[in-house]
């Protein structure tokens, strides 16, 4: 039986050896933790990878985790960052009475999603949100390698297509 504890979000059972926790924290602190996997994640799921290189303006990332509006939400299995979760989290510029939460990336690494780490992940940025006053969570997933299955059974809706064009060659 998978549990999570409303603090922390500790995980046990499934196909793991280890716990996973889950926690909010801080984009200073994960920084360096995060670039590797990042890196995996670009490799997985990016498109274009010969003409758009992986690379993230960490000084913007730095300015919005500074004023509140990053998000970063962490996997980790004995205390090795195994996945995350990033939203920005804003006053809405069409509804300005609402916030809205936009996924930047989410990523679990393969060897733990067969447990229920994405779902624990996605559903405690989703407790986050709800317990600040977010009026609605929005999540992007790649085509070509969709988790849209478990945000339906998370009682997500799929209300938007994106289309895109490289410029670049």
């Amino acid at each position: 039986m998978l549990a999570v504890a409303a603090t922390e979000g500790v995980i046990m059972g499934g196909t793991m050896q280890a716990s996973v926790n889950i926690a909010h924290e801080c984009l200073a602190n994960v920084k360096d933790e995060i670039k590797p996997l990042l890196k995996k994640h670009w490799q997985m799921v990016a498109l274009n990878k010969g003409t758009i290189k992986l690379n993230p303006n960490w000084e913007e990332y730095a300015r919005l985790d500074a004023s509140g509006v990053l998000r970063v939400f962490t996997a980790r299995a004995d205390g090795e960052l195994v996945g995350y979760c990033v939203l920005v989290v804003s006053t809405s510029m069409h509804y300005s009475d609402h916030v809205f939460a936009n996924n930047d990336v989410t990523f679990v690494l393969p060897e733990y999603r067969e447990g229920a780490t994405g779902y624990h992940l996605i559903k405690y940025a989703e407790e986050h949100c709800r317990e600040n006053n977010v009026s609605l969570l929005n999540i992007n997933t790649k085509v070509h390698i969709p988790f849209d299955s478990l945000l339906t059974r998370m009682g997500f809706d799929l209300i938007e297509r994106i289309y895109s064009k490289c410029f670049k060659d």
